[in-house]
């Protein structure tokens, strides 16, 4: 969206936040395929413990 010759801030919200609702509208967001964990979904890595090292 375009709105380089809007000069109220206020005002290009606005229209930036129409433009977003209308796009999600159009095409809305598939849900994520079997097995693709993302963010806290997904599996911790186990830290290693620190202890006395041997040499």
């Amino acid at each position: 969206m375009n709105t380089k010759n809007v000069a109220d801030t206020q005002e290009r919200k606005e229209l930036k936040r129409k433009a977003r609702k209308a796009a999600e509208v159009k095409s809305p967001k598939q849900p994520r395929a079997a097995g693709v964990d993302r963010g806290s979904m997904k599996r911790k890595v186990k830290t290693i413990a620190k202890g006395q090292r041997k040499r």
